[in-house]
């Protein structure tokens, strides 16, 4: 059945377009016409929601989202995230492939693939390892991997240490054209460390990971890109320093990308407080310098993609020591609001931050999403730019609780969400 919604301001940033309108949805759930032309009086006798001037765009993309399975079920698991997922307008996630079994071969992988399609309201697409077990040393089998559906290699929430089997991984990657996504730490530099170190790390006496682990990494692999011209993403960045060093690869003309965490650009190492576990994540965040640096890259297109990280913790991995935790917060159903605190207090403009999180995840992992043009799936996130409202950890959708924004007051609420044409989501 067709369906219309009508009287949004209509924001596509692939297509350019920004106007007060309606998009018409046909009986496929394909979107069939957008713009200021679809009103009420000539969408014809079919089911139409006024929106009152709300703001539509492409379902957004999360492109960096744990998921518990299998083997972290307890935590999260595919229908818990799906209803995370929608609440906060998030139509199709990048997952990561740190599960037990760590995703590493063909036979995890459908068998993941078999799991999302059986559970999963949203669209997954999931990420396979770059080497055996994630740890480090055996490449995984790219071309079969990227055959069964992959769209891209990861060892998730740990970095390629060994130069020679990174050089492999840029060489066997260019051969078949995989995308390699890089978690840029070094271990022995961040061994044991639990914050960025500096001040802040010395008052609350725990170990610090300098900002200069996250330098290494990038300059390595930026070089061996240079010599293979690989496909290749940087998974998240933490420091300003990290920006300078992109800035002059890219004015090399060298091709690749990279994101940063919602939570890096929102937030600085004092919100830490009192040892706030919720608040330890990885890459650590930094100091206030950092946080606005991350955000002029935003500014000059350095930074590609803002994701949520989320990283769903039970509570029994969250209320230990600041030391022993596990690191990581839920984050997925506020990633859209929280993002909008950058437009409301001025440090980005609304098309910047909504092309960081639906036309540039889509090009980056070949999706097919991220704009509202004839043909493409009805995928529509409509929100309230100005809505007032509280977090709180009871209200939240995810399995876990672990937000690191229990009690922040947003403005900017998602209001409905379409998957394929169906409105799958309404407050």
């Amino acid at each position: 059945m067709k369906s219309a919604i009508i009287n949004a301001r209509i924001i596509d940033t692939k297509n350019n377009i920004d106007e007060t309108g309606g998009i018409l949805i046909n009986e496929n759930g394909l979107i069939e016409a957008v713009g200021k032309d679809v009103t009420k009086d000539n969408v014809g006798d079919i089911k139409v929601t006024d929106c009152q001037n709300k703001i539509a765009i492409p379902g957004i993309i999360d492109g960096r989202v744990f998921v518990g399975e299998p083997g972290f079920e307890y935590k999260e698991n595919y229908t818990t995230l799906s209803q995370a997922a929608i609440s906060g307008g998030v139509t199709s996630v990048v997952t990561m492939p740190n599960t037990d079994p760590v995703v590493d071969n063909v036979s995890t992988f459908d068998f993941i693939k078999r799991r999302a399609r059986d559970k999963s309201l949203i669209k997954i697409h999931s990420l396979a390892s770059l080497t055996k077990n994630t740890e480090g040393h055996e490449i995984c089998e790219f071309g079969l991997l990227k055959l069964s559906g992959a769209i891209g290699f990861t060892d998730g929430v740990k970095s390629i240490q060994n130069n020679n089997v990174m050089d492999k991984i840029f060489n066997y990657a260019k051969n078949q054209n995989a995308l390699v996504i890089q978690f840029p730490q070094d271990n022995e530099l961040s061994k044991n460390g639990v914050i960025n170190e500096g001040l802040i790390a010395t008052k609350l006496g725990l170990k610090g990971i300098p900002d200069y682990a996250e330098h290494l990494v990038i300059e390595r692999d930026l070089r061996l890109l240079n010599q293979y011209k690989s496909k290749y993403h940087i998974a998240l960045l933490s420091s300003g320093k990290s920006i300078q060093i992109i800035n002059e690869w890219k004015k090399k003309e060298l091709q690749f990308t990279c994101g940063v965490s919602i939570n890096q650009i929102s937030l600085n190492e004092n919100d830490i407080g009192e040892f706030k576990t919720f608040l330890k994540l990885s890459p650590p965040l930094r100091k206030e310098q950092d946080r606005l640096d991350l955000i002029d890259g935003i500014k000059n297109e350095l930074i590609d993609i803002i994701v949520s990280d989320h990283k769903p913790e039970d509570e029994e991995s969250k209320r230990l020591t600041f030391q022993t935790c596990a690191s990581g917060s839920s984050g997925i159903e506020t990633f859209l609001s929280l993002a909008l605190e950058q437009f409301h207090n001025g440090n980005l403009d609304l098309k910047t931050i909504i092309k960081c999180i639906t036309e540039n995840p889509a090009k980056i992992f070949g999706m097919k999403a991220g704009s509202l043009e004839k043909g493409m799936p009805a995928d529509i996130t409509v929100f309230d730019l100005n809505k007032p409202w509280v977090v709180k950890r009871e209200n939240l959708k995810s399995k876990s609780k672990n937000t690191a924004i229990e009690g922040k007051k947003l403005q900017g609420k998602v209001e409905k969400t379409y998957l394929n044409g169906k409105l799958v989501f309404e407050i």
